[in-house]
């Protein structure tokens, strides 16, 4: 999994049974510097085929030799089955829009299969989100379908969230049946904070490590106000967002309004805790157990700010149900895999607004 933060493949390897997903090993391979510029300026930018296209298969080559390195640690790479690869958004359009027309919907994920397959001599399943657009879903979220399978309890209301780029939950109702699943992207998570701390340190820093700078500055409230005020919070799921609504053109747009960059990294901060924060209360019972993932629950200074504004939730982390907070998504791209080579449908139309339940995947084999 390399997702919207931009900041490196995840490697999850784990073993897989009918009742039960065991992770084994875990491993991230981070993107130098030129690699993830490049990337961001591809992604809903302006730019030539020909960068896309190289990109594409660069990336099936850095996600090669990422499994490669994470197994040389305690796994043989010929006893793995099967990969599954989500490969790098550069564009995702889940709500369709007129174009020469027609209504279309549209998403992009690059990074090779082919390589990776020719590469590591391993069956590989890719393009996870195409079907469910083709099915009239949004082609997101689709991990709320593993996260049903680790979390759903009998007795307990839980909420799975996931804070990357962009920041998800997944509502799951005490003893809960698929159709009562309700997820969707609340907004942004790391995304706006990570292109805000880029700018204050030059590229040197790519996020506010602990929340420290956040921690030191003021939120602009006016700013806050009007931020909360965008058209996407007052959408009903299903829906999702990306780096069309909350990248780099929507941290240039604060940044150009002369505010202090500190308070705008305080003011960003705040911006993602109060989003989420707000979907929980709307969607899920304020007492439901909030299970949190990644790289956001580094930031010290976000999880107090979440705490404080969710006081009757219980807090926690998927570590304390033995999932790596870093290595969820890319765990719940092997079990999507999974799911695929067992003919067994896989998103949730209750989550994507697909039409039906579909088969999520293309098969390269080795």
């Amino acid at each position: 999994m390399s997702g919207t933060s931009l900041d490196g493949i995840d490697v999850a390897v784990v073993d897989i049974t009918k009742t039960k997903i065991t992770p084994l090993i875990f491993g991230t391979t981070p993107y130098s510097r030129a690699v993830r510029e490049a990337l961001l300026s591809v992604s809903n930018g302006m730019t030539h085929t020909a960068v896309i296209a190289r990109l594409h298969f660069l990336l099936g080559e850095l996600y090669a030799e990422a499994i490669r390195e994470t197994c040389k640690r305690r796994i043989k790479l010929d006893s793995i089955d099967l990969i599954g690869m989500h490969g790098q958004t550069i564009f995702h359009e889940g709500t369709p829009v007129e174009y020469m027309g027609h209504r279309v919907a549209s998403t992009m994920q690059i990074g090779d299969p082919a390589l990776v397959a020719e590469r590591t001599g391993i069956r590989t399943i890719s393009n996870f989100r195409e079907r469910d657009l083709a099915a009239g879903g949004k082609g997101a979220p689709l991990v709320p379908y593993v996260d049903y399978m680790l979390f759903r309890h009998r007795t307990r209301a839980r909420v799975a969230l996931n804070i990357g780029g962009i920041a998800n939950i997944t509502v799951i109702p005490a003893a809960a049946k698929p159709e009562q699943v309700v997820a969707f992207d609340t907004g942004p998570g790391n995304m706006v904070m990570d292109a805000l701390v880029r700018k204050l340190t030059d590229g040197k820093q790519s996020c506010d490590v602990n929340g420290k700078i956040a921690r030191g500055a003021q939120v602009h409230d006016k700013m806050l106000d009007g931020m909360l005020r965008d058209p996407y919070f007052a959408l009903k799921p299903p829906k999702t967002a990306g780096r069309e609504q909350f990248g780099e053109d929507f941290a240039n747009g604060l940044a150009a309004t002369g505010v202090p960059l500190p308070d705008l990294i305080a003011t960003a901060t705040e911006f993602t805790v109060r989003s989420i924060a707000l979907a929980i209360v709307k969607y899920a019972s304020p007492k439901a157990e909030v299970i949190a993932s990644g790289g956001g629950i580094h930031n010290a200074f976000l999880m107090e700010r979440l705490s404080a504004l969710l006081p009757a939730a219980k807090l926690t982390t998927s570590a304390d149900f033995g999932i790596d907070p870093d290595a969820k998504e890319a765990i719940a791209f092997a079990a999507l895999a999974h799911e695929f080579v067992r003919g067994r449908a896989a998103n949730l139309p209750s989550a994507t607004g697909a039409r039906r339940a579909v088969l999520l995947g293309r098969d390269t084999p080795a």
